[in-house]
C-alpha cells in the first residue's frame, strides 16, 4: 500500500514536471514569438517610412519636372510663332498700314498660329495689340473677360523683364485657366492659355500613394490647381502651409502628415498624404500578425517564424514597388537621372582601380527636328524605342538611365576579363548601339534616318569619380558630334578632348 502511494506520488511529480517542462517551453515559445513580433513590426515600421519618404520626395521631383517640362514646351509653342518674321514686325496700331496689306498680313500671321496650335488643347492662341485688335485663336470668353483693358492687363502678366514673359492664372478670381503671354514689342503680346484641368496629366500620382494630394500653388500659397477643382482659388491648408512655408524644396514626415514641396518659377509643387493612410495597411498587417502569433504560440516557434516571413514579404513587396515607380524613367523603362547618377556614383566610388568599368553616352542627333517636323508624339516614340535599344544591347549587369531629354547613359560593369578584351568589348557595344538604333529609327519610319552620336570612357583611366567619367565622356561624344555625327568616339586627352 506503502509502495502504491509512494509509486502515485512519483507519478504526480513526473506530472508536474512534465506540466512544468511544457509550460516553461510555452513561455520560451511565447517569449520568442513575442520578440520577434515586435522586432519585424519595428523594422517594417522604419524601412517602411523612409522608403515611402524617399518615395514621395523622388514623386514631387518629379511632378515638378514633368510641370517644368510642360511649360517649357508652351513656351517653345509660343516662340515657334515668331518663326513666321510678320509676327514679329507686324503693328496693328500703326496709322500707315495700307488696309489691304494689312488683312493680307494678319492672315499670313493667323495662319502660322492655327498651324502650330492646331494639335494642341488651346483656349487661346494670338497676338493681342495695344489698339485691342486680335489675330489668330482668341475666344469669345477672353474677350468678353477682359474686354476693352484686354491688352493692359495681358500686358500686367509679362513679369520676367529678362525673358519678356509671364505665367499667370486666377485673372478676376477665375481659375479654371492658365494663361502665358510673351511680349512682341511694345504695342503686341502674344497670348496662350488652356483649361487648369489639362495639368491632372502632369500630375498624375502613382497607384501605390493613390491617396497622394497633390497641388500647385501660388507664393502666396494660393492653391492654382488640385485634381479638386473646388480648391482652385482658396489658401493651402494652414497644416499643410506651415510645415513648407519658407522652402523652396524640402521633405517632411510627421504623426500627422507627410509633406513634400519643390518650387518651379515661382509656383510650388506641394504633395501630402495624411500618416494614418500611409501606415493604415501596415496596421492592418500589425494586427494580422498579432493574431496569427498567438496561434504560433500554441503551435511552435517554427509557425512563430513563419507567420514573422509573412510581414515582412508584402511589406518588402510594396517597398520594392515604391522603389521602383521612384527610380524608372516613365516613358522609357530605365533608370531616371537622379537614380542613375546615385547607382553609378555609388559604383565607381567602391570600385578597385583593378576593376574594368566603362561609361557611353547616346545622344540623338537633331533630335528637335523629330519634334518640330513630326510632332512629339513621334519624338516620346523615339526615346521609348532607344530605350528598347539599350536593354537589346547592353547586358542586365550594367545599368541604364536617361539622364536628359534625348540623352543617354549607360555605366558598363566588367566581368573578369583583361584591360584590352575589355575595350574590345566597349568597341563591339558601341557598333552594336550604332546599328541597333539605325534599325529602330529609319527613314521609313521617320521620313529621314534618325541618327545617334555616341562618346565612350573607361574608368579609371580617364576618371574615378562619377562627375570625372561624365566629363571625359561627354567630351568624346562631342567629338563624335564634330565629326559629322552617326558614330562613336573614346575619350582622348591627346586629341584635345581635354
Amino acid at each position: 500500500m506503502s509502495n502504491k502511494s509512494h509509486s502515485r506520488g512519483h507519478l504526480k511529480a513526473v506530472r508536474r514536471i512534465q506540466i512544468t517542462m511544457m509550460l516553461g517551453f510555452a513561455f520560451l515559445v511565447m517569449a520568442a514569438v513575442l520578440a520577434v513580433m515586435v522586432l519585424a513590426v519595428n523594422k517594417t515600421d522604419a524601412v517602411l517610412k523612409n522608403k515611402v519618404v524617399s518615395m514621395t520626395s523622388s514623386l514631387s521631383v518629379q511632378m515638378k519636372l514633368n510641370l517644368s517640362g510642360y511649360m517649357n514646351r508652351m513656351e517653345t509653342i509660343a516662340t515657334l510663332a515668331f518663326g513666321e518674321k510678320e509676327s514679329y514686325t507686324y503693328d496693328a496700331t500703326d496709322p500707315n498700314n495700307d488696309e489691304y496689306e494689312a488683312i493680307n498680313t494678319e492672315k499670313v500671321i493667323s495662319d502660322k498660329l492655327f498651324s502650330l496650335c492646331i494639335m494642341e488643347n488651346f483656349v487661346d492662341y494670338g497676338i493681342v495689340y495695344r489698339n485691342n485688335r486680335t489675330v489668330g485663336k482668341l475666344s469669345n470668353g477672353t474677350m468678353s473677360l477682359f474686354g476693352e483693358k484686354m491688352f493692359e492687363e495681358l500686358s500686367k502678366m509679362v513679369k520676367d523683364p529678362r525673358s519678356q514673359d509671364g505665367w499667370f492664372t486666377g485673372y478676376e478670381g477665375d481659375f479654371r485657366r492658365i494663361y502665358y503671354v510673351k511680349q512682341v514689342h511694345e504695342n503686341a503680346v502674344l497670348v496662350i492659355s488652356f483649361y487648369a484641368n489639362e495639368l491632372s496629366e502632369v500630375f498624375d500620382n502613382p497607384e501605390t500613394l493613390s491617396g497622394m494630394q497633390i497641388q500647385l500653388v501660388d507664393g502666396n500659397y494660393k492653391t492654382l490647381y488640385s485634381k479638386n477643382g473646388k480648391e482652385a482659388g482658396t489658401p493651402l491648408s494652414e497644416d499643410i502651409r506651415s510645415r513648407i512655408e519658407g522652402h523652396d524644396s524640402a521633405t517632411a514626415m510627421d504623426n500627422e502628415y507627410l509633406v513634400s514641396v519643390n518650387k518651379c518659377n515661382d509656383w510650388y509643387v506641394v504633395c501630402y498624404i495624411p500618416t494614418q493612410k500611409i501606415l493604415a495597411e501596415k496596421n492592418e498587417m500589425k494586427r494580422y500578425i498579432y493574431m496569427a502569433g498567438v496561434i504560433a504560440m500554441v503551435l511552435a516557434a517554427m509557425l512563430g517564424m513563419y507567420l514573422s516571413w509573412l510581414l515582412t514579404k508584402p511589406v518588402k513587396y510594396m517597398v520594392s514597388e515604391l522603389d521602383n515607380k521612384a527610380s524608372t524613367d516613365r516613358l522609357t523603362g530605365i533608370l531616371n537621372k537622379l537614380t542613375f547618377e546615385e547607382l553609378a556614383g555609388t559604383t565607381l566610388q567602391n570600385s578597385l582601380n583593378s576593376e574594368h568599368r566603362a561609361m557611353v553616352i547616346l545622344d540623338i542627333d537633331d533630335f528637335k527636328r523629330v519634334n518640330d517636323t513630326l510632332g512629339h508624339a513621334a519624338g516620346d516614340k523615339l526615346l521609348a524605342g532607344t530605350g528598347g535599344v539599350l536593354r537589346q544591347v547592353f547586358s542586365d549587369d550594367d545599368y541604364l538611365g536617361r539622364i536628359g531629354g534625348d540623352e543617354f547613359c549607360v555605366l558598363v560593369n566588367s566581368g573578369a576579363q583583361s584591360e584590352e578584351e575589355f575595350v574590345e568589348h566597349i568597341k563591339n557595344r558601341c557598333q552594336a548601339l550604332n546599328k541597333a538604333f539605325h534599325d529602330n529609327s529609319t527613314a521609313a519610319e521617320y521620313g529621314y534616318q534618325v541618327t545617334a552620336s555616341i562618346g565612350a570612357a573607361l574608368y579609371p583611366k580617364d576618371g574615378k569619380s562619377f562627375e570625372e567619367l561624365y566629363t571625359a565622356c561627354d567630351k568624346a561624344m562631342y567629338r563624335a558630334k564634330k565629326s559629322g555625327k552617326d558614330g562613336f568616339t573614346f575619350y582622348d586627352e591627346k586629341s584635345g578632348d581635354a
